[in-house]
């Protein structure tokens, strides 16, 4: 069996004494008063299990499960579910990557629904009159910035290879909700309130999300989205071409062509062409497991793979978590890895990308040497690498700026097949642009805004066709061929940092999964330590100023969601700084 802490109690002793009375007095102490985070729920069942983040999804997915459905048939509730009750972070207007394990073949495999930029978009499409890159926002509220969306046919698609329910049925949920209405939840409403302006720039969202007298919803108030129900419908009855093609798709081009002050370029051609693509996994050994998920034009496979392969050459284990030398090694590793992201991934499928040498063991180990000192990496040491091409071409670094939101859920079914998915609008409310009951994307904006830098061109700039790179990072470890520990997280550009820390407690730490979803969050991606607010990761602050750090603490809304496929059975959890929950039988 692995060791169990209780998540708060264990990481309120991060820079407490390290002596066994003072670990053991520590057991007093309230979780939710030890992190500032609410201790996450364990979660046991022997057949299936499902973990989203919302309990309406993810009591849809259960029932289908329940019902004799598999892990393809939930996954398509619970995004339509989704979708509707938690709509500033993923939906129809969006997409996703699945990282997917099928139990019959023992194949694990991934599928590519990413947005795709419009044929009539330029490497300037967020450029200004001068040439300057636009400033963020300016570029996402708008039709500039929607990319085709994915995710319907990532769902049907992958149904028809792998589901067994009828693909009617499982939009069931989602539409008697949206029918009948669902009562707010207090994330949402939030996210509503904070939103203000921004949210208020068109019509369609304003009705939606603010009463008459122009006031956010409240938690708790019933809504309903009838139009949404009609589009689910439609797709049900007809399949992805209801969305691809006929009056909805008019409507997501008419609207994002015609967006005031900021128009789009999406066009019904870039809608009928769209297609999924099925990709190798990305996978990295560490520890004797595998730890696999999505290569290009995620980099998130790509990112973590190099964390633990640099990680691979230190006792990160002996050091134990609560060592400032531990989070030195981990914090470095991450700088290194995203130095390579900026400068060599993109789509693939339009610049080659040396994955092979980015994932390299000796290359790995030649960037491990450079943590062997005993001070935070220089500015200069932190650059990126030179890995091993099977071809010549040089890039230079982009600028793309990647927000947190996004949503993440994991689902094992009673014949072992194992759902990752991360899914997405990208920024909270995506483009603020909203069609037929749901959202569009703003993903254009995860390309980066300049195309070359020092006259060379840049991996991740926008062009024709092309799916802009993303951080999303579901994940599947796997042990003797065998499926352990699926998990993934929200978050931007933080997911990377969020799912690798999750794994090196799990593997390293040998921490259960309602504590390495609960952990408190240190992430370092361009040189600045950020630290959760709130939470015992700030008393780190000292000790790694006194390493060489720059150190700043702020909110860190991960959404891990984890489920564990043990001996005796499943074990599961959701983050608690979401509304999400973890249901099995």
């Amino acid at each position: 069996m692995r060791t169990r802490f209780v998540a708060g109690i264990f990481f309120s002793l991060l820079l407490s004494a390290g002596s066994l009375a003072a670990q053991q007095a520590s057991d007093t102490v309230a979780p939710e008063q030890a992190t500032g985070i609410t201790a996450a729920q364990r979660a046991e069942a022997k057949k299936f299990m499902v973990a989203a983040a919302n309990p309406l999804a993810a009591e849809a997915g259960r029932k289908v499960l329940s019902e004799g459905g598999n892990a393809i048939d939930a996954m398509v509730a619970v995004q339509t579910v989704l979708g509707l009750v938690e709509p500033q972070s993923s939906g129809l207007g969006g997409g996703g990557f699945l990282v997917y394990y099928d139990a019959a073949s023992g194949r694990l495999t991934t599928f590519d629904g990413r947005e795709t930029a419009p044929m009539e978009a330029t490497p300037k499409l967020f450029l200004d009159g001068q040439g300057q890159p636009l400033k963020f926002f300016n570029a996402v509220v708008g039709g500039r910035s929607v990319g085709t969306p994915g995710t319907v046919r990532l769902l049907h698609e992958t149904h028809n290879r792998f589901g067994k329910a009828e693909w009617a049925s499982l939009f069931d949920p989602a539409i008697k909700l949206a029918s009948e209405g669902f009562e707010v939840s207090p994330r949402l409403a939030t996210m509503v309130a904070t939103e203000g302006d921004k949210l208020k720039a068109y019509d369609g969202t304003t009705k939606y999300f603010f009463d008459e007298a122009g006031a956010p919803l409240q938690a708790g108030t019933v809504l309903k989205n009838q139009p949404y129900a009609d589009t689910l419908k439609s797709i049900a009855s007809d399949g992805p071409d209801a969305f691809y093609k006929g009056p909805i798709a008019e409507a997501m081009v008419k609207t994002v062509r015609e967006a005031t002050g900021n128009p789009g370029v999406l066009s019904l051609e870039d809608l009928d062409t769209y297609r999924i693509k099925e990709r190798q996994p990305v996978c990295a050994t560490y520890r004797a497991l595998d730890v696999c998920g999505m290569g290009p034009p995620s980099s998130g496979g790509v990112a973590i793979g190099q964390m633990l392969g640099i990680l691979e050459n230190f006792d990160v284990r002996a050091l134990g978590p609560t060592n400032p030398e531990s989070w030195r090694l981990i914090g470095d590793a991450q700088r290194l890895a995203f130095a390579d992201r900026e400068r060599y991934l993109g789509d693939t499928d339009f610049v080659p990308s040396p994955i092979k040498g980015l994932l390299g063991k000796d290359y790995l180990a030649g960037r491990a040497a450079l943590l062997d000192g005993d001070k935070a990496l220089t500015e200069d040491g932190a650059k990126a690498g030179e890995p091993e091409w099977d071809h010549a071409l040089l890039f230079g670094d982009g600028e793309a700026i990647e927000l947190p939101s996004t949503s993440h859920f994991v689902i094992v079914d009673a014949e072992g097949n194992v759902v990752s998915m991360t899914t997405t609008i990208e920024n909270g409310f995506g483009s603020r642009l909203m069609t037929n009951g749901f959202l569009l994307n703003n993903e254009l904006t995860d390309f980066s805004f300049k195309t070359h830098d020092a006259g060379v061109p840049v991996a991740n700039r926008v062009e024709p066709g092309k799916r802009p790179r993303s951080s999303m990072s579901p994940t599947i470890v796997m042990k003797d061929r065998k499926p352990l520990l699926a998990i993934g997280s929200p978050g931007g550009s933080q997911i990377i940092g969020y799912v690798a820390q999750a794994l090196i407690a799990y593997i390293d730490w040998q921490m259960p999964v309602e504590e390495i979803v609960a952990m408190p969050h240190l992430i370092n991606r361009f040189g600045t330590y950020d630290l959760e607010a709130g939470t015992p990761a700030e008393g780190m602050a000292e000790p790694l100023k006194a390493l060489g750090y720059e150190v700043k603490t702020g909110e860190m809304n991960s959404g891990l969601h984890a489920i564990e496929i043990t001996a005796e059975g499943l074990v599961g959890s959701a983050d608690p700084r979401r509304e999400g929950v973890a249901l099995g039988e």
